[in-house]
This record gives structure tokens, C-alpha cells and sequence, in this order.
């Protein structure tokens, strides 16, 4: 099978899962393009590699999938902007702390809270709302942003991007309906993606030729995806993200112990 045809593949299924559960992919996509080349007698990609096309594939499809959850009104302007700025400077802090202190100890951490995240999103949320308004929700902006300074930080630290931990504590902690916070998720990752990408691409880290395929299938995916969010019940997402954050976890393991 040709590198482009699977790159292609695997960007449509990271991008159907943005646009369905409001994640930015690279939890799904990372994995997928490190370890199913191979499979197909395909040379394994190089990290630097990987990181670049996850990143390219990440902005499109949370860019497209919040212009999606936006038409349902499930993305919250407001909660964006607060989640949104804080994680991006608390990022980029943490990136320059990374050095100081132990990866291991911090990967340790962030694992450890992945699964707490899971746990969470496996627990009923009250009056949690299938058709919610984004423009009538009320919320504490200081939990908001100690949540996402928390993510950025730690995420910036050891070097993870943490975006799909946000969705538990939004509606565990910050008190967000799971719809709104799926929306407005896509579109904060779409803020800390694009300032990913400009220095990625600034510095010559994203292979161009492999991006034209992802982008293709990534974009009608993340649209089909997110549709198809408006159709599923609440809690059969909130059991999605649950799995798909413990597989992150053990990744995360993975990567600690191996």
C-alpha cells in the first residue's frame, strides 16, 4: 500500500473521531501513524515526521469540526476564550520549564490523571442536557481557567498536548453540558493546534506532500463526524471519550516504562 493512500486512511478515522467526540486526534492519530505503517511493509515514520502531520491533522479537523458543533450551538464563545488563553500561555511555560524537571515523574502524573479523566467521563453527570444552548450557559470563569492552566501546564511540560483531558474536568468540575463541552473543546484545541503549526512549519518539521491526502480525508470526516455527535445520546459519548482516554493513558504507560 502506498504511504499516501494510508495517510490518508488514518487521517479519515482521527478526523471522524474529532468531529464526533470533540477531541483534537492526536491521541488517536500519533499511535496510528507510529505503528500500523509497519504492518503494511511500509517504512516506520520518524517522529519528527509524525509530530508534524499530527499537528497539521489536529488544526484541520478541530477547525472543522467546531464550525460544525457551532451550527447546533453547541460551542461556547465565551468558554473558549478563557480555556483557550489560558492553556495556550500555560503551554508554552511549561514547554520552557520542560528541562528542570523530570519527564518520567511528570509523564507519571499526566498518566495517572488520563485515567482519572476516564473514570470521570464513565460517571452520570446531573441534569447534563441533550440539546443544550451555548448562549444561555453560565459558568465559573475561575474554574475555567485554573482547569486549563492545569492541562497546559502540566501538558506543556511533558511535552503532551492534553486537550482531551479538558472535556472531563469541563463538565465534572467547570459544569459544562457534555455537548457544549465537545464544541467548545474543538475549538480552544484549535487555538493551541494552529500555534503548534506556525512553529512547526516555521521551522521545516511538517512533511507537505503527506499533509495533501490527510487534509482531504480529515475535512469531510471531521464534518461527517461531527453530524453524527448531534445524532448519538450523551452517554453513550461520554463511554467513547471514557475508552478513548484510557487508551491514551496507556500509551502514556507505554511510553514510561518501555
Amino acid at each position: 500500500m502506498s504511504i499516501y493512500l494510508l495517510v490518508g486512511a488514518l487521517g479519515g478515522i482521527s478526523g471522524f473521531l474529532s468531529g464526533l467526540l470533540g477531541i483534537g486526534g492526536g491521541i488517536v492519530m500519533a499511535p496510528l501513524l507510529l505503528f500500523v505503517p509497519p504492518i503494511f511493509g511500509i517504512a516506520a515514520l520518524s517522529m519528527q515526521t509524525v509530530a508534524g502531520l499530527t499537528i497539521v491533522q489536529g488544526l484541520a479537523g478541530c477547525l472543522v469540526g467546531a464550525c460544525v458543533h457551532k451550527k447546533f450551538h453547541f460551542v461556547s464563545k465565551e468558554l473558549s476564550a478563557y480555556m483557550g488563553g489560558a492553556i495556550f500561555l500555560t503551554a508554552a511555560a511549561g514547554g520552557a520549564g520542560a528541562g528542570f524537571i523530570s519527564n518520567d515523574i511528570l509523564l507519571f502524573i499526566f498518566a495517572a490523571l488520563a485515567f482519572t479523566a476516564a473514570f470521570l467521563m464513565l460517571l452520570p453527570v446531573p441534569h447534563d442536557s441533550e440539546n443544550p444552548d451555548a448562549s444561555t450557559i453560565k459558568f465559573s470563569r475561575w474554574r475555567a481557567v485554573t482547569a486549563a492552566s492545569g492541562v497546559g501546564l502540566l501538558g506543556g511540560l511533558v511535552g503532551q498536548g492534553g486537550s482531551f483531558i479538558l472535556i472531563p474536568l469541563m463538565t465534572s468540575y467547570v459544569r459544562i453540558p457534555t455537548r457544549i463541552a465537545i464544541g467548545s473543546n474543538l475549538a480552544i484545541v484549535s487555538l493551541s493546534s494552529l500555534a503548534g503549526f506556525i512553529g512547526k512549519a516555521a521551522t521545516g518539521q511538517i512533511d507537505w506532500p503527506l499533509t495533501i491526502p490527510m487534509v482531504l480525508t480529515v475535512i469531510p470526516a471531521a464534518c461527517v463526524g461531527g453530524w453524527v455527535s448531534h445524532k448519538v445520546p450523551v452517554p453513550a459519548l461520554r463511554r467513547l471519550l471514557a475508552f478513548l482516554i484510557a487508551l491514551a493513558a496507556l500509551w502514556m504507560w507505554r511510553s514510561l516504562l518501555f
